[in-house]
């Protein structure tokens, strides 16, 4: 194994002369970049692009307005993760804009961790209705996947805003949006769904691609490995996370995702429609969307529901850098989010802002 300083050492003995832009696709990889100063270490002419990797910054407006509905109209005890609890919606001044405020108007909302918990909450008030409101990538779906297949108490539903990972990396390969040559793999869906889920950028794309981990030599093994790929034209898919990644991923976590869950077309906030990208559950029985009020009225199903100035959706893309929305570190800061992008510890805009990126 390498150390973080000879992978570095290998990537700037490398003869990259012409720019290169590699994206990281998960925001905890983003957040290990920013942190450890990868981006600042690398050679000028590598670009690392933050990418879709954020479930908060591209859950459906329409299902955090209806988590806030369910909370305040129809007094279940409302549970969701809490990142999630600070992610504003486009409402008038009289309405809650967010989770958070919601509880400070009275409703029962309360953050949680994992999915455990959910279950505890829902054993402790058997007589009142607990709507666990999940917004996750795979990581976080399969436990609830695996919840449901162990069994839960009658009075849990959940308010599923599940995605896949991988089909908005397909989306923008496949229409021409990519602005990408080479691409870095998350390794926390890896140990769920496979790293062969990810043939497909060097298969149908002709890209290098990597699956990495969340150590500067994990990360910086991935970097090295597609910067070498994209000099060699010798483009295959590199496991940098051998560790705990397999080709096939966890066996058990797939079959509960594949027993409890359906794969349907998703909305991604400010993306729109991505076919096949989200998960529904199979079973009515604990599916809030079938026993509780539909607030997501067709007002609020629009693509484009970032707030006016807010340009998350292009961040979330890798079109621009956080630091080039025209509302980044003005109107929108971490204690005064206007766009999702800047509320989750995942969030790009958030990231830069921590790791001390003030200024356009």
């Amino acid at each position: 194994m390498h150390t973080a300083q000879e992978w570095l050492e290998k990537i700037r003995a490398l003869p990259l002369t012409s720019p290169l832009k590699i994206m990281n696709v998960c925001g905890g990889h983003e957040r290990a970049i920013t942190t450890a100063g990868i981006r600042g270490a690398l050679p000028p002419q590598i670009e690392l692009i933050p990418g879709p990797g954020c479930p908060v910054c591209i859950c459906p407006e329409e299902d955090i307005y209806a988590a806030i509905q369910l909370a305040l109209q129809d007094k279940v005890i409302l549970l969701a993760f809490g990142d999630m609890l600070r992610v504003p919606v486009n409402v008038s001044k009289q309405e809650a804009r967010s989770l958070e405020q919601a509880k400070a108007l009275g409703g029962d909302i309360r953050p949680i961790a994992s999915p455990m918990e959910a279950l505890q909450i829902a054993e402790q008030n058997p007589k009142q209705a607990v709507i666990f409101f999940v917004a996750g990538f795979e990581t976080t779906i399969a436990p609830v996947a695996a919840l449901l297949a162990q069994g839960v108490p009658d009075n849990l539903y959940f308010l599923l805003s599940g995605r896949l990972t991988y089909p908005a990396v397909a989306m923008l390969l496949e229409t021409g949006q990519a602005t990408f040559q080479a691409l870095v793999a998350p390794g926390h869906v890896a140990t769920v769904m496979g790293a062969n889920e990810w043939t497909f950028v060097v298969t149908e794309h002709q890209l290098p691609c990597a699956v990495a981990g969340f150590t500067p030599e994990s990360l910086l093994a991935g970097f090295y490995s597609t910067i070498r790929q994209y000099l060699d034209k010798n483009y295959f898919l590199d496991n940098c996370y051998p560790q705990l990644v397999t080709a096939q991923g966890n066996t058990t976590a797939k079959i509960y995702l594949n027993e409890k869950l359906n794969i349907i077309d998703a909305n991604w906030r400010g993306i729109g429609i991505i076919p096949r990208s989200g998960f529904a559950l199979k079973e009515s029985t604990h599916d809030a969307r079938y026993h509780f009020p539909d607030y997501a009225s067709e007002s609020r199903r629009r693509a484009g529901e970032m707030p006016a100035g807010c340009d998350c959706a292009s961040v979330v893309l890798g079109k621009i850098y956080p630091n080039q929305c025209r509302l980044y570190s003005t109107a929108c800061t971490p204690r005064n989010p206007i766009g999702p992008c800047m509320v989750s510890d995942e969030g790009a805009c958030r990231i830069w802002w921590s790791g001390g990126v003030r200024t356009h």
